[in-house]
């Protein structure tokens, strides 16, 4: 049988495919932007054939119907970083938090800490040798649907063929749906006075030749701003939006000065505009991995001049960082930031930031604090942070004392909560 043979062989419905779920099972599906969203959606309205049926992802872009109060004793999620449609299932005890740094979590899946029985995944038409590509989510996907029992594909002809380690053969999937459908877009952020001034600080940190690691969201966007000047930048990121696209238009961007995989952008996932779909597709010039290549940090400390960009919730003054909590609640995941963090550490001329406004509420409350809310969690810990950036500076805590981190901190926080913070210091030190 030749592949267009079995690919038409392994033509089903989403209701059909979804029959294949067995109850009392762990499905993993596809990332972001790449939820194989018409099985989900299946699934769900099949509801009343499962039991007991764990669903395990990281950032979710669709509805998160799965983690409603109806879907007890069908479904359960398991989420590996929370995001806006599951936060307050996890927070309601309705859904689970799994704690792991972004680059393991194909670990969990090969090496048996969380088996795959199925695994839903959101592909690109298939080559003329039958290979999809995982598009827009290699990540943990690739990874997931190598380890399943059941690999069950949505087919869509809107999804980019990326290149890189970035394809699955027709062979290696069980059932196929086709559909057609345009990826979610998620538009740039406004950007703001303070996100400028942020940018801006951090842009005094980026040389000429750089290797950037860069997320999604006002922050990155506006370093990207302040960026125009420079020479010769390169990517190695677990993701880009669209500003990083503008940058290698206007030639910012051209990845010559990388040490690994030059004159090549380095990624594992992406969300953002049509633009941003449309540059990947076929370009020969990015190259999607698997996240635990692209986030292990012994790879990317093989980077020279490596800059890590992350933000986070609140800072100590002990540079402790908590990125994914508010108290008790869980807000978010540890996603890359502590892979990116260490990987930039140990590069040659590598520098971690983690940026950041220097308030919340609306300038009610600092995210610079004398002690982080009972209950958050430590993201990255104060060994590991380099320097940290507000709209007020730099402050640069590599190899400083505790009362020396203390004062470089204050002097960027908002001025409306200095007189307090030097009152907590005075009290300490």
């Amino acid at each position: 049988m030749n592949w267009e043979e079995n690919y038409k062989s392994k033509l089903v419905t989403a209701d059909e495919a979804v029959k294949y779920i067995p109850s009392n099972s762990r499905v993993v599906l596809g990332h972001a932007v790449a939820e194989p969203f018409k099985l989900v959606e299946a699934m769900v309205n099949n509801k009343k054939n499962y039991e007991n049926v764990e669903i395990v992802h990281m950032v979710a872009m669709g509805k998160g119907e799965y983690t409603q109060p109806e879907m007890d004793g069908h479904f359960r999620h398991n989420a590996l970083f929370v995001g806006g449609s599951t936060r307050e299932a996890v927070n309601m005890g309705r859904a689970d938090y799994t704690p792991c740094f972004f680059s393991e979590v194909p670990k969990l899946f090969k090496e048996g800490y969380m088996d795959v029985d199925v695994a839903l995944v959101h592909l690109s038409r298939p080559d003329e040798k039958g290979y999809c590509s995982y598009g827009v989510s290699v990540d943990y996907t690739k990874p997931a649907a190598e380890a399943a029992r059941i690999v069950i594909a949505e087919v869509n002809d809107k999804m980019p063929r990326t290149l890189g380690d970035s394809f699955i053969h027709v062979s290696d999937i069980d059932l196929i749906v086709e559909t057609s459908y345009d990826l979610v877009e998620l538009q740039p952020p406004k950007i703001g006075e303070i996100e400028k001034s942020i940018g801006e600080n951090c842009a005094k940190l980026i040389e000429d030749g750089d290797t950037l690691q860069l997320g999604i969201g006002a922050i990155p966007d506006a370093v990207l701003m302040f960026l125009k000047d420079k020479k010769d930048l390169g990517i190695h990121t677990e993701m880009f939006s669209d500003g990083v696209v503008d940058l290698v238009e206007a030639g910012v961007i051209n990845n010559k000065q990388k040490t690994l995989h030059k004159d090549k952008m380095v990624v594992t996932f992406l969300m953002g505009t049509k633009k941003l779909y449309d540059f990947v597709d076929n370009n020969e010039d990015v190259e999607f991995y698997p996240v635990d290549y692209v986030n292990d940090p012994k790879v990317i400390m093989q980077n020279d001049n490596m800059i890590s960009i992350n933000s986070c919730i609140q800072v100590d003054l002990m540079g402790q960082v908590v990125s994914e909590s508010i108290g008790l609640k869980q807000f978010s995941g540890v996603g890359g930031q502590v892979d990116y963090v260490r990987g930039a550490s140990m590069a040659n001329g590598g520098k971690s930031i983690i940026a950041m406004p220097s308030t919340a509420s609306r300038g009610k409350v600092s995210r610079i604090v004398p002690f982080i809310t009972e209950g958050s969690a430590v993201t990255t810990s104060r060994n590991d942070v380099n320097y940290v950036v507000t709209e007020y500076g730099i402050a640069d805590l590599k190899g400083k004392t505790l009362k020396d981190r203390a004062k470089s901190l204050i002097d960027i926080a908002h001025p409306d909560f200095r007189d307090e913070l030097q009152k907590q210091f005075e009290d300490r030190f």
